[in-house]
């Protein structure tokens, strides 16, 4: 289903800390710094558009694990980047790595895992969950 991604494919991307990217504005701490959840969207949003073109029709991608460290502060304003690989595919699941980082060191490493699935499965499963 996979086929055309493999082991070592990378995707790179960046983003600017803004007000909505900062801890006080997203609520996980009191600092007008870059977020850790604003740090794990970025990350599940780069894997995802890694994913998405490879995917066949009907199916999309889902993230299933998350190890993230956020190793340094970043101030609002300053622009974070981040380089994510694929480090094994056994499908559905495809696991990456990545490494972010501000403009003057690294400011985080994650492993996360995303799983292909049939989307209307999937919403079969979500419907029935809603009757129950």
């Amino acid at each position: 289903m996979l086929d055309s991604l493999k082991t070592g494919d990378s995707i790179e991307d960046t983003q600017v800390v803004d007000e909505n990217r900062t801890a006080s504005h997203i609520g996980s701490g009191s600092l007008r710094v870059y977020a850790t959840p604003a740090m794990v969207l970025f990350l599940e949003h780069t894997c995802m558009k890694m994913i998405e073109p490879h995917v066949p029709e009907g199916h999309t991608s889902v993230g299933v694990s998350l190890d993230i460290k956020h190793l340094a502060p970043t101030p609002m304003g300053a622009t974070v980047s981040i380089k994510a690989e694929i480090a094994e595919i056994h499908e559905p699941l495809v696991k990456f790595k990545a490494r972010i980082f501000d403009e003057t060191e690294q400011i985080g490493e994650a492993k996360h895992t995303r799983a292909v699935i049939d989307v209307e499965r999937f919403l079969r499963r979500v419907e029935k969950k809603k009757s129950e």
